[in-house]
């Protein structure tokens, strides 16, 4: 694996360029959420956008606030 990507580098950058907007928009979310254990998770793991991808469709909705 480590020949092949060091003979295609493209693929290398093509990874880095399908990861970091998917972890800046996921990293800016959780903050915004103020969701810090998920911040962490993110900033931590480096799983190709699977993680950030998951929380920015799914956990990173604000909840609804009842009217009092």
């Amino acid at each position: 694996m480590e020949q092949y990507l060091t003979d295609n580098q493209w693929v290398l950058w093509l990874i880095i360029a399908w990861t970091l907007p998917w972890k800046g928009i996921a990293l800016w979310k959780a903050v915004s959420n103020r969701h810090m254990k998920w911040f962490l998770v993110i900033l931590v793991l480096n799983t190709m956008a699977l993680v950030e991808i998951i929380y920015v469709f799914y956990f990173s909705k604000p909840k609804k606030e009842e009217n009092k």
